[in-house]
Formats: C-alpha cells, structure tokens, sequence
C-alpha cells in the first residue's frame, strides 16, 4: 500500500508539472485583459516577462507602437509625467537578453517579443500582441519572433480597441504612437502629452500561478523556419491544455499506475 501511495504522489507532481502554465493580467487604460502564458513551450521566454512582471517595471509603461492590421507594442517605456510631443519618455531598466524560442506561430492574439533587428536573441523587455495572422512574416524573419502567450477571452477586444485609436509620427521610436483625446492640431500646436492621451498599462500582474487549464486554447506550432534553424520541439496542446499536453502524458501515468496496483494486488 505504501508504493501504491507513493506511486500516487509520484503522479500528481508529474501530472501537475506537465499542465502548469500562468496567467497574467494586463491592466490598462481602456481596460484589463488576461494573458496565458505558454510556460513549457517557451519556459526561458516566460521567465524573462515574468521577471520584468514581478519587478513591477511594466507598472506605469505605455503602448508605444501601434500598427493597423500588425501589431500593437508596448513594455519598453515609462510614463512619469506630461511630455512635450518628441520627447521620449525614460526606458523601462533592461535585463540582459533572453535567448530565441521560436516554436510557436504569430498568429492573431498571441503575444511575442520584441527584438533588435539582425539579431535574434536580442529580446528583453518590449511585447507586441499580434493583431492579425503575422506567421509568414514573423515566424521566419530575425530568426522567428518567440510567442509566449495568448489572449484569453474577450480580450482581444481591449487590444483591437488600442488599435483603432488615432495614431501620431513623432519621433522614433513613437512615429507610431496611439494617443486618446488628442488631435492633429493638438500636435501642431505642441500641446503636451499627459496620463489622458497615453494608452498607460498601469501594471500587469500574475493573477494564477497554479495549474490552468484553458480548452479553447490549442496553440500553433511555428513550421515555416528552414529545417537547419535550432527549433525546440513542443509538446501537443490538442486537449487544450495551455502549458502541455495532457493526453499521452496521462495515458503514460494511468498505465504506471495500473502496475503498481498490479505488484500491490500480488
């Protein structure tokens, strides 16, 4: 009875490591939405947001890229005050870079990372939400650009909204850049840039660190990267789990399970 019981404790850790994923909450301005986190998938990834996450340092950034039909960005900027219209507003403080993982597809309402151009570990803090399918340009390009998560719900609804608002060319890197209440003329005339115009993510937070299950969730894997490109390879997700797969890891365990209850029966 005592190795069936511990088979059984055996199983439960495993079981609980192969579906864990986390969920995120963005808070903004125009309203919160819920990531889903593929933390198996792309587990170096995961933790470099997560570290950025738990710092607090995307409390206060702004979306500062936003790009019809592509992708709305954000996580490299803070607001700390109004601004006159080309000044750039202070840098989220980056951690060293985070190695490529390229295994998902930028499909729309997953979320990647932003990177250098030419060179494809180079990601540290900035994250775009894909708004429309982007995987043959961004599944290839700069070594594929690493999905991490995925939009939960509704939620894209709050992106979409980010990305309809009125978009300004200021200076690089906000020759993009959506703004609420804000006008042509207002940028004519110099007006400064407050807490009103900027999409502002007030913070993004770990809302479920546990084992979540999400079945409308089936992420796609990236195969358009050339067959010589390091690709890690990933567990099925067709049961919906969001971190792993579930079926062949529990048809593996049921079947331990059978024997160990076979050698106790004996």
């Amino acid at each position: 009875m005592k190795s069936f019981k511990r088979a059984l404790f055996v199983i439960a850790v495993i079981f609980c490591s192969v579906a864990h994923a986390t969920v995120v909450e963005f808070r903004t301005i125009l309203g919160d939405f819920q990531v889903n986190l593929f933390d198996e998938s792309t587990p170096a990834t995961v933790q470099n947001f997560l570290d950025y996450t738990n710092s607090g340092a995307y409390a206060s950034t702004i979306v500062h890229r936003s790009v019809p039909g592509f992708v709305v960005q954000g996580g490299g900027f803070v607001f700390n005050g109004p601004l006159a219209p080309n000044v750039i507003p202070d840098a989220v403080v980056e951690a060293p870079p985070v190695n490529n993982e390229p295994v998902l597809s930028n499909v729309r309402g997953t979320i990647s990372m932003a990177k250098i151009a030419g060179n494809p570990n180079s990601a540290t803090s900035q994250w775009f939400i894909n708004l429309e399918n982007n995987s043959a340009n961004l599944d290839v390009s700069n070594g594929g650009f690493t999905v991490f998560g995925q939009v939960l719900g509704d939620g894209m609804q709050v992106v979409d909204a980010i990305a309809d608002l009125q978009r300004f060319g200021f200076a690089s890197p906000l020759n993009e850049l959506p703004l609420r209440d804000y006008t042509a003329a207002d940028a004519n005339a110099g007006v400064d840039l407050t807490e009103d115009n900027f999409v502002v993510v007030t913070d993004v937070v770990v809302v479920d660190a546990t084992v979540v299950t999400n079945p409308n969730i089936d992420p796609v894997r990236n195969t358009l990267l050339d067959a010589s490109t390091p690709n890690e390879p990933i567990p099925s997700v067709g049961d919906g789990s969001s971190g792993g797969s579930l079926n062949l890891s529990l048809i593996a365990l049921l079947s331990l399970l059978f024997a160990v209850r076979t050698q106790v029966r004996r």
